[in-house]
């Protein structure tokens, strides 16, 4: 992706969220913002990911997502769940978390958080879209505001650097 490419794509008005993933005792999550609602009647969000990430072996398998909205001043955590590969580090070792209603992680300083159990995965690209019944969820911060994707700077371009490393 060229740099004026990936500098209109900043412009797209889109939140910045941690989705953490489950498969039974095995947990991971990873930096996202290619999330949106998809229905209201049932409640169906869509995520993307890519297949190569070890949260799409845990998504695939476990089939639940939990979608964590990060705040306006918690850009080092979409740092640190999008520049590391599950493969090789805990990313869930060093920040607070508790398990959800369908045991994938709901980070305890988000925003809010959806829980989500798969029920459609869609090829798409270099990616995968995966629709998501939502289960549950909460508002945990009523007066933060939501940290945007224009916001993050260049942060989405370590994934072009290390392709295949994240998730």
């Amino acid at each position: 992706m060229s740099k004026r490419i990936a500098d209109l794509f900043r412009h797209l008005t889109a939140g910045v969220y941690v989705v953490g993933v489950a498969d039974g005792e095995r947990r991971n999550a990873f930096t996202a913002s290619s999330i949106m609602q998809v229905s209201f009647s049932p409640l169906l969000v869509a995520i993307t990911i890519g297949p190569e990430h070890e949260s799409y072996k845990l998504l695939r398998n476990g089939r639940v997502f939990a979608i964590n909205v990060l705040r306006a001043d918690q850009q080092p955590l979409a740092k640190h769940f999008g520049t590391q590969s599950g493969r090789s580090v805990d990313k869930l070792a060093t920040v607070p978390w508790r398990a959800g209603r369908t045991g994938a992680p709901l980070l305890l300083d988000a925003l809010a958080h959806f829980e989500c159990e798969a029920v459609n995965d869609f090829e798409a690209g270099d990616h995968r879209l995966v629709t998501g019944r939502v289960v549950d969820g909460a508002i945990t911060d009523a007066r933060g505001e939501p940290l945007i994707y224009a916001q993050t700077g260049n942060l989405d371009m370590s994934a072009e650097l290390y392709p295949g490393n994240f998730g």
